[in-house]
C-alpha cells in the first residue's frame, strides 16, 4: 500500500513539472499584441495652465508718517470711503504742544530781529555823530594851520589839531564797522526767524498728519489697527489700511512656468475657475506678462496678469484661481494621440523624416500584422492629442480613421486579463 502511494506521488510530481515547463514555454513564445487608437479630426486648443490669486487692479496701502496712539478708528472692513475722508485719528495732543512751542520760538526770533534793527539804528546814529566830530576837527585844524602860518599861534597847536582830525577819522571807521556788525546781526536774526518759521510749518504738518485720510475712492479690504493701539513710524511707514480702488475691474496674477512663458502674448484669451464657485468658468484676457522672474526652490516662474470684469462683485481679493490660457487653436485638425507619438518599438527603424524640430513618428500595423514606422510633421498639442500637419513618409499615408499603435500588451498581459491559454490540468 505504501509503495502504491509513493508511486502515485511521484507521478503527480512529474505531471506538475511537465505542466510548469509547458506554461513557461507558452509565456515565452506568446504573440505580442498592440493597443491601437484611430486618428480623428476635430478642434484642437493649445493651452497653458497656471494658478494665481485674484487681486484688485489698483489698491493703496495707507500708512502713517508720525508715531502715536490711535485715538479713533472711523472705518471698518468693507467700508466705502471717499478721497480725503477721515478714516483714523492719532492723538494730536503732543503735536499741538509742539506747534505752540514752535510758534513761541518764532515770536522770540521776530523780537530778536527788532532788537537787532534797533542796535543797527543806534550804530547809524553813532556814525552821524562821528561824522560831525570829524568835520569839526577838520575845520579847527584848518583855522589853526592858518594862524600858525601867520605865526599868531604856536606850530604845536596846529599839530594837535591835525592829530585830532586823524583820531576822528579812526573813530569814524570804528563806528562804521559797528554799523556793519549791527546789520549782520539783523540778517542773522531774520534768518533765525525763517528757520523758526520752517520748524513751525513742520510742526503743523506733523499735526495734520495725525489725521489719517483716504487717498482714493474705494473700499477698505484690510484694517490692521484698533483704538488705543500705538503705532511707530520709523524707516518704513506702518500699514494701517488697504483700500481697493475698484472691485469691479480685477485681475489674476498667475505664475507661469518658464517653459511656457514664451507662448504667451498680450491679448490672448484666458479662462479660470475658483473653488468658491465650482463648475463656473470666468473669462478674461492677458493684459501683461511681467519680465521679472521669481525663483523658488530652483523653479523659475513669471507673472502674467489676467484681467477680467468682476460683475456683481462675486470674486473677492485673495481667491485662488486656476488659469487656462489658449495660446493656439485649430479647427477640424487631424489629431493623433500623444501616446502614439511617445511609442517606441525595438527593431523597427525610424524614417529619416522623423528627426528634427516639429517632427515625430507613429507606428501602424501592416498587412502582415507587423508594426511599421511612419514619419509625421506635427503642430500644436493640447496635452492629450497633437495636430498632424503631414504624414506618410516611410509608410502608408495617414488620414482620419487610420489606426496607430499606442501601447503593447504581451501574452502574459492577456493571461492577466483572463484570456490567455490554460494548462491541460
Amino acid at each position: 500500500m505504501n509503495k502504491q502511494r509513493i508511486g502515485a506521488a511521484a507521478v503527480l510530481v512529474a505531471l506538475l513539472a511537465a505542466g510548469a515547463w509547458w506554461w513557461t514555454q507558452q509565456s515565452g513564445t506568446g504573440r505580442v499584441e498592440y493597443r491601437t487608437a484611430a486618428i480623428t479630426r476635430g478642434n484642437l486648443q493649445a493651452t497653458v495652465a497656471a494658478s494665481g490669486a485674484v487681486s484688485p487692479v489698483s489698491q493703496v496701502s495707507v500708512g502713517t508718517q508720525v508715531s502715536g496712539q490711535i485715538r479713533d478708528v472711523l472705518v471698518d472692513f468693507n467700508s466705502e470711503v471717499k478721497a480725503g475722508q477721515l478714516i483714523a485719528q492719532i492723538d494730536p495732543e503732543t503735536f499741538e504742544y509742539r506747534v505752540r512751542s514752535a510758534q513761541a520760538d518764532v515770536d522770540a526770533a521776530r523780537a530778536a530781529v527788532l532788537t537787532a534793527q534797533a542796535n543797527a539804528l543806534a550804530a547809524q546814529t553813532q556814525v552821524s555823530r562821528a561824522q560831525v566830530d570829524l568835520d569839526e576837527a577838520r575845520r579847527d585844524s584848518d583855522r589853526k594851520q592858518s594862524l600858525a602860518d601867520k605865526q599868531f599861534i604856536a606850530t604845536s597847536e596846529a599839530d594837535k589839531a591835525r592829530a585830532l582830525v586823524n583820531t576822528s577819522m579812526e573813530a569814524m571807521k570804528s563806528v562804521q564797522a559797528q554799523v556793519g556788525v549791527a546789520q549782520a546781526q539783523v540778517k542773522t536774526a531774520q534768518a533765525n526767524v525763517a528757520q523758526r518759521e520752517a520748524a513751525l510749518a513742520q510742526a503743523r504738518i506733523d499735526l495734520a498728519r495725525t489725521r489719517i485720510t483716504s487717498p482714493v475712492n474705494g473700499i477698505v479690504i484690510k484694517r490692521t489697527i484698533e483704538r488705543g493701539q500705538t503705532v511707530a513710524s520709523s524707516l518704513q511707514a506702518p500699514e494701517l489700511f488697504v483700500i481697493a480702488q475698484n472691485l469691479s475691474d480685477m485681475q489674476v496674477e498667475a505664475a507661469i512656468d518658464e517653459s511656457d512663458v514664451g507662448r504667451l502674448q498680450t491679448g490672448q484669451k484666458a479662462s479660470f475657475t475658483v473653488d468658491a464657485f465650482p463648475g463656473q468658468t470666468f473669462e478674461g484676457s492677458i493684459r501683461q506678462v511681467r519680465k521679472a522672474a521669481t525663483n523658488v526652490a530652483n523653479v523659475v516662474t513669471y507673472v502674467a496678469i489676467v484681467g477680467f470684469k468682476n460683475e456683481g462683485g462675486k470674486l473677492l481679493p485673495g481667491m485662488t484661481a486656476n488659469v487656462r490660457v489658449i495660446t493656439d487653436q485649430r479647427d477640424k485638425a487631424l489629431k493623433v494621440p500623444n501616446a502614439a507619438l511617445r511609442m517606441r518599438i525595438e527593431g523597427v527603424d525610424a524614417p529619416a523624416g522623423a528627426r528634427g524640430q516639429g517632427k515625430g513618428r507613429v507606428y501602424t500595423l501592416g498587412a502582415d500584422g507587423k508594426p511599421q514606422a511612419v514619419a509625421v510633421r506635427i503642430g500644436v498639442s493640447d496635452g492629450s492629442s497633437t495636430e498632424v500637419l503631414e504624414g506618410g513618409e516611410g509608410g502608408p499615408a495617414l488620414a482620419e480613421g487610420t489606426e496607430v499603435i499606442t501601447g503593447i500588451k504581451t501574452a502574459a498581459t492577456a493571461k492577466a486579463g483572463g484570456s490567455g491559454p490554460r494548462p491541460p490540468f
